[in-house]
C-alpha cells in the first residue's frame, strides 16, 4: 500500500511572525504525531540510525510513539540525548538521519525531527522523569564550554558516576545554543529547560567563568580533575578585511546575534538593547547564520533586508527550510555578488557598499564552483547597516596557555577523530573549536565520543 506524504508541520504565516520572535514552527499536535509515526515502517535493518551522530533508536522510539506511548519515546531518546528538544528543531535531519530513510527513495522520508520535538516538548509540559542515582566513581572531570558539545560529555560522564563540573564564560549556560540561534527557531526557554535537565542529572555549571583567565587547563588538571573537556566553540568573527569595515553600522553575525539573542533586543523596550537597524540591511553571506541574521533584522525593523552572497542559489549553504522560510519573510537575495568597499558619511557612518558581480568556474577544493570577478560589474548598494556573516574562528585564549596542546594553522585543536583526544595527557576536545563552525548535532556526536574515551582513560587511572 503506497505511504502518503509528511504531515506538514503548522507554522505562523509570514505576514504574521515579521512582526514578532515567537516560534515560527508550531510543531505537532497529538493527531498529527500519531499519522507521521504510522508512516514509519519499523525496518528490520533501519538505515536511519546510522546517519544519526548520536546513535538515537529512531526506530525504537517511533514504535513507542506508534503504541500510544510518547512519553516513554522521549525517555528513549534521552539515553543517547539529552538535548532532543534542541535537536527536533535545529539539527540537520535531511541530510543526516531522513536522508536515509528508505521512504526517502521514492517519496517523503518520515519526519524524524519533528517527531523528537513532538515528545520532547510533552514531556518537558509533563513532568521529565529523571534517570536513577548512581554510584559515584570519584573520578573528577572539568568541562569547558556548555555549548551542546559540552553539555553532551556533561551528562553523558555524570551519568557514569563522575563528578563534573562546566565552566562557562558567559553569564548564561547554552553556548551557541543561547547566543547563536534566535528565539524564533530556538527559543531561550527551550535551551533552559535542556540545561537544567543536565544540571538536575547532577552536573555544576559555573557561569562568568573563562578557562583560561580563571584558570588554565594545565592548571585544572593539577587541582583535582582527572581529565579535561574543551567544548568551547567557535566564537571569534571572521570578517572579509576589506575598506571600510570598521565603519559604525557594520557588525560581525555574532555581535549581531549576541546583542539580539543573549541581550535580549528581541525584547525591546522590556530590554533597551544597544542595537542599531536600519531602513536596509545587508547581510553577507549564506549559510544558516546569515539567514538567522537577515530574518532578525527585519524582525528589528529594517524595511528591506539583502543576502549578499558570491556563488548561486544551488551553492547556498543554510539548509533549504531556513533559506524558504527568509524568502517568504520578503528577504531579498543578490546572489553571485561581493563586496569589495564599504563607504561612509562625513560622520563615519556606512551609507553605501561597494560590490562586484561573480561568476563561478572550476570546483575549488571544497568541491563548490569557485567564484571569479566579473571584470567592470562593479555597482553601488545604499545600506545602513551590514551583518558580515562568513564564518567564526576558535577564540584562541585556551590555546595559547596551554603548552603541549598541538593547534591547527586556522586555529583549531587537534585531535584523534575517535577518541577526540588532544595531543596533551588527559585533555579531550570536539565540536566547532576542532571542527570548526559545524551543525549542532555534529558536535554531539563528537561530545558522545569523547565521553566513552575519557570514562575509560579516567576508570583505568583511577586503578
Amino acid at each position: 500500500m503506497p505511504i502518503g506524504p509528511q504531515v506538514e508541520m503548522p507554522k505562523q504565516s509570514p505576514e504574521e511572525r515579521v512582526r514578532n520572535f515567537d516560534e515560527v514552527a508550531r510543531g505537532y499536535d497529538e493527531g498529527m504525531a500519531a499519522a507521521e509515526a504510522a508512516r514509519c515502517l519499523t525496518c528490520p535493518k533501519p538505515q536511519c540510525v546510522p546517519g544519526c551522530p548520536v546513535g538515537v533508536d529512531i526506530p525504537g522510539f517511533i514504535r513507542l510513539i506508534k503504541e500510544g506511548k510518547p512519553l516513554e519515546a522521549a525517555r528513549r531518546i534521552k539515553e543517547t540525548n539529552a538535548l532532543p528538544a534542541v535537536c527536533g528543531r535545529v539539527c540537520p535531519q535531511e541530510e543526516q538521519c531522513q536522508k536515509s530513510c528508505v521512504l526517502g527513495a521514492r517519496g517523503d522520508p518520515v519526519a524524524i525531527g519533528r517527531l523528537e520535538r513532538f515528545v520532547s516538548d510533552l514531556e518537558r509540559v509533563s513532568g521529565v522523569e529523571m534517570p536513577g542515582a548512581v554510584t559515584p566513581t570519584g573520578r573528577r572531570v572539568a568541562v569547558v564550554g556548555s555549548g551542546p558539545a559540552g553539555l553532551t560529555v556533561a551528562a553523558e560522564l555524570v551519568r557514569l558516576g563522575h563528578g563534573v563540573d562546566v565552566y562557562e564564560s558567559l553569564h548564561e549556560a547554552g553556548g551557541v545554543l543561547m547566543y547563536g540561534i534566535p528565539q524564533f527557531r530556538l527559543p531561550k526557554e527551550i535551551v533552559q529547560a535542556e540545561v537544567e535537565y543536565v544540571r538536575r542529572l547532577g552536573v555544576r555549571i559555573h557561569l562568568d567563568s573563562t578557562v583560561g583567565r580563571l584558570a588554565t587547563v594545565p592548571e585544572l588538571l593539577r587541582g583535582g580533575f582527572d581529565a579535561v573537556f574543551i567544548g568551547s566553540g567557535a566564537g571569534l568573527p571572521n570578517f572579509l578585511e576589506v575598506p571600510g569595515e570598521n565603519l559604525n553600522g557594520v557588525y560581525s553575525a555574532n555581535e549581531f546575534l549576541i546583542r539580539t539573542n543573549l541581550m535580549r533586543a528581541y525584547k525591546f523596550p522590556e530590554y533597551r538593547t544597544p542595537i542599531q537597524v536600519g531602513r536596509r540591511v545587508a547581510v553577507i553571506g549564506g549559510g544558516n547564520v546569515a539567514m538567522d541574521s537577515a530574518r532578525c533584522a527585519l524582525r528589528l525593523g529594517a524595511g528591506r533586508v539583502y543576502i549578499v552572497y558570491r556563488r548561486g542559489l544551488e551553492e547556498l549553504p543554510a539548509r533549504h527550510e531556513e533559506v524558504e522560510n527568509a524568502r517568504e519573510e520578503g528577504v531579498a537575495f543578490e546572489l553571485l555578488t561581493n563586496p569589495v568597499r564599504f563607504v561612509g558619511d562625513s560622520r563615519g557612518y556606512l551609507s553605501r557598499m561597494e560590490c562586484v558581480k561573480m561568476r563561478l568556474g572550476e570546483p575549488d577544493s571544497s568541491g563548490r564552483r569557485r567564484p571569479m570577478p566579473v571584470e567592470g560589474s562593479d555597482f553601488f548598494m545604499d545600506v545602513d547597516n551590514v551583518v558580515v556573516a562568513v564564518g567564526q574562528s576558535p577564540n584562541p585564549i585556551i590555546q595559547q596557555t596551554t603548552v603541549g596542546l598541538e593547534v591547527s594553522r586556522h586555529g583549531t585543536i587537534v585531535v584523534d577523530e575517535e577518541t577526540m583526544a588532544a595531543t596533551l595527557e588527559g585533555v579531550y576536545a570536539g565540536g566547532d573549536v576542532v571542527s570548526g563552525a559545524a551543525t549542532v548535532i555534529s558536535a554531539m556526536g563528537a561530545g558522545r565520543r569523547a565521553a566513552k574515551a575519557i570514562h575509560g582513560y579516567v576508570t583505568r587511572k583511577g586503578g
